[in-house]
């Protein structure tokens, strides 16, 4: 199955280096490319609606924060992977708040840009190790702090936060803890709001950023 894949970037030569990267590779295939967030939602009107948008975060018109926040808002299945230059926190933090699933700098490899796209489809998020390393500064800054204790999460949380970062289903993960699934959706909600996060994605990210599972 190949996954289609959008482009925004509004340095063309760029855009083209990585529409080429993008061809070559197995399993995607590159739908279209656009220069701001204004034309990429254009051809979303068109309803050519790629799998991933590989977004870039300075641009014109209609920057990276606006264009994802406009992406989770509007069409929240679409993937989105963040490039830059910049791997300032306060950057890659709002990329990840507006609904980036990964971050990615531009001086990455080829194959990290593949692994990047393989670990949207297959886990629902990417981080690599720079970017992890700086979400964890920034959002605990403190390490003496337990952020278990700190949150005040169970033993039987914590084990369902494990298991919800792993590539389980939930029926899956009731039948690893030999609980019921309406069980494990308490779990879910409890840890949801112990954690102030609204989906797996973000929860298996903040788990990790915090340090509650290991990188």
């Amino acid at each position: 199955m190949n996954y289609t894949v959008a482009i925004v970037d509004d340095h063309r030569l760029m855009a083209q280096a990585i529409a080429d990267l993008v061809q070559r590779m197995d399993n995607y295939e590159v739908l279209y490319k656009a220069e701001n967030g204004e034309e990429l939602i254009h051809y979303f009107n068109q309803n050519r609606i790629p799998d991933i948008v590989l977004l870039d975060v300075n641009m014109p018109k209609m920057n990276g924060f606006e264009t994802a926040l406009w992406l989770k808002n509007n069409y929240p299945d679409v993937k989105i992977l963040a490039l830059s230059i910049n791997d300032g926190e306060e950057v890659i933090l709002k990329m990840f708040r507006n609904g980036a699933r990964g971050y990615l700098i531009k001086g990455a490899k080829p194959f990290e840009l593949k692994q990047a796209m393989d670990d949207i489809i297959k886990k629902g998020f990417y981080y690599s190790d720079s970017v992890t390393d700086s979400l964890v500064k920034s959002l605990n800054p403190n390490p003496l702090v337990d952020p278990v204790q700190a949150l005040g999460l169970t033993e039987h949380e914590l084990t369902f936060i494990k298991l919800a970062c792993e590539e389980l289903t939930y029926a899956e993960i009731a039948e690893k803890m030999t609980i019921s699934t309406n069980t494990v959706n308490s779990y879910q909600e409890n840890v949801f709001q112990k954690l102030a996060v609204t989906s797996r994605v973000s929860l298996a990210l903040k788990a990790l950023r915090l340090g509650i599972v290991p990188m």
